[in-house]
């Protein structure tokens, strides 16, 4: 969805009759940040600075909405988004090793992306997966009982795969 093509009154329904435009605007602007990101990975500032005069809402009404989710992401990700779990299984299983050890392999630091967009690495509070900690997830699939050596450089093969 292209910021300059939206018709709010489509996106909005009939619910649209009774709102002012401004509410109509606030209304689709989640919606629309999502068809941004979707399109380009993240929500790109030129991207949301047309949004912002398009909806007629301040940029920063925009940035303050999109910063509230942690679903939205204000720069490129990598294609393989790891995340190691930190919950306190996890933690008490050897996850900080787990997440320092991949920090020095792939010389990135919680919350960065490598500079060939390959790998972006993050932490979690919980996976969920307590029975199998320490946990880590690439994209949606989870890897558990990361101990050991031969452990880790397997999640590391997988990281580094296509």
């Amino acid at each position: 969805m292209k910021v300059e093509e939206i018709d709010i009154d489509e996106q909005i329904g009939e619910v649209g009759r009774i709102l002012a435009d401004k509410e109509k605007n606030r209304g689709v602007l989640i919606h629309v940040l999502h068809h941004i990101q979707e399109d380009n990975g993240y929500l790109p500032e030129d991207m949301l600075r047309r949004l912002s005069k398009n909806l007629n809402i301040s940029l920063s009404e925009i940035y303050s909405v999109a910063s509230f989710y942690k679903m939205f992401h204000f720069k490129p990700r990598g294609k393989k988004v790891v995340k190691v779990c930190l919950g306190t299984a996890c933690y008490v299983r050897g996850s900080k090793k787990l997440l320092t050890s991949l920090e020095d392999k792939f010389n990135v630091k919680s919350g960065e992306t490598t500079e060939d967009l390959a790998m972006t690495l993050e932490t979690v509070g919980c996976v969920g997966c307590c029975g199998l900690a320490p946990v880590a997830t690439i994209n949606e699939d989870v890897i558990g009982e990361i101990t050991g050596s031969r452990k880790l450089e397997g999640l590391i093969r997988s990281i580094r795969e296509g």
